[in-house]
């Protein structure tokens, strides 16, 4: 697999602001990546920027400080429904000039890009980590830098932890402590060089197959044991939860299922600090039949799609019943014991619903996944690897 989007997105911003002295290698070649790339080099005063909500947030703060530069971000209808205004008017405090153009709150919005002095700013924090992670990653073109204070309980921490970690190995001077997060202005002289690893959340759908699977032994390559990623939690998850053991040479990580785990018949956890494996942990224990409770899913209902009633929808073809919340999913019940008739499934325009569910194909003896390419959105060659690992996989149109 190419390398992580989180990670690409983040260094990608930190290129367009320090050119060359920024190197990345392995850059992630999902269509996220490829949509904010584009954006950051494009002639056009007008970018769409799609489905893809991390460069609608990210570029909304690059092109914040780009001075005398007019720019219009607009998206799908989708991104439209997709709240931005935590982190336009935390830009606006802090002096940038940005107006929405339809509906207050959302894209798309027009940005006339500014020199801003810094300050300290107070920003809602159980929302969206992105909001932080993008006022962070400009917060050293300020003049006197920016102190982050943090209210509330803190969604999805380990991607801001992330970006906390890339700025100082960038060269930026940062502390963190407690709810205030600092970033000095400019940046230590010299070339920094990234080799990016191999997306966690990605690695996730790996790990589904392996629990659902009656053997398992799957080999994945170039991820760290010590990762920035705060989605490397699943192998502690899937550890604990389901029996699969992951062990690492270098670069190179194996999984395999223990010999005699005792299944669990009820699964509980808190996944604030990881939402985008929620949906492959729900079709895990939907699969192996294991009744679950889910908390700290708030985010997960303005994604692509509203991911939890996604799930709810999807799940009850399965015979799964499911009780939702605005940050809780239960599996409560099974009406079948067995999956073996055609099923098809809804992706909403959401990677990570065909993903998730593609690994009911190991329990089914016919699965139809719709709009099979919005894979592109995280991980390309999602069809293609599964091919390798023995899946039949074929495109037909209706």
């Amino acid at each position: 697999m190419t390398g992580s989007k989180s990670v690409s997105n983040r260094l990608l911003i930190l290129k367009a602001i320090y050119k060359d002295d920024i190197q990345i290698e392995n850059l992630s070649n999902c269509e996220d990546t490829e949509v904010l790339k584009k954006s950051l080099t494009s002639p056009s005063n007008i970018l769409d920027i799609h489905h893809a909500g991390t460069a609608m947030r990210f570029l909304t703060s690059y092109f914040a400080i780009q001075e005398g530069k007019e720019i219009v971000l607009t998206g799908s209808e989708r991104m439209k429904e997709r709240p931005i205004s935590v982190l336009v008017e935390a830009l606006r405090e802090l002096g940038s000039e940005i107006s929405y153009l339809e509906k207050r709150g959302y894209p798309p919005i027009k940005i006339l890009g500014k020199k801003i002095l810094g300050g300290k700013i107070d920003i809602d924090a159980k929302i969206s980590s992105q909001y932080i992670s993008s006022l962070m990653l400009i917060a050293s073109q300020f003049k006197i830098g920016l102190k982050i204070h943090l209210k509330g309980n803190i969604t999805s921490i380990p991607y801001i932890k992330m970006t906390f970690d890339l700025l100082t190995l960038a060269g930026i001077k940062t502390s963190w402590e407690e709810e205030i997060i600092h970033i000095h202005p400019k940046r230590n002289k010299g070339k920094k060089y990234f080799h990016i690893e191999s997306d966690w959340s990605s690695a996730s759908y790996y790990y589904s197959m392996a629990a659902i699977s009656k053997q398992s032994h799957i080999t994945l390559s170039s991820y760290n044991n010590e990762s920035l990623q705060g989605d490397r939690e699943v192998a502690s998850i899937y550890d604990k939860n389901f029996g699969i053991t992951t062990f690492f040479d270098k670069n190179v990580m194996t999984l395999k299922k223990k010999l005699n785990f005792c299944e669990k018949k009820f699964i509980e956890l808190n996944l604030n600090k990881t939402p985008d494996i929620a949906q492959t942990i729900v079709v895990t224990c939907a699969a192996l039949g294991i009744k679950c409770s889910l908390k700290g899913l708030e985010t997960l209902k303005i994604k692509e799609t509203d991911r939890l009633l996604a799930l709810k929808e999807e799940l009850l073809k399965f015979g799964v019943i499911t009780n939702i919340t605005d940050s809780c999913l239960e599996i409560t019940d099974f009406s079948r014991k067995k999956i073996n008739s055609f099923i098809k499934i809804k992706t909403y325009q959401d990677h990570r619903m065909a993903m998730s569910f593609s690994t009911f194909g190991l329990c089914s003896s016919f699965l139809q996944i719709e709009d099979p390419n919005v894979v592109k959105k995280s991980y390309p060659n999602f069809w293609n690897d599964l091919r390798s690992l023995g899946f039949s996989i074929d495109y037909y149109e209706e």
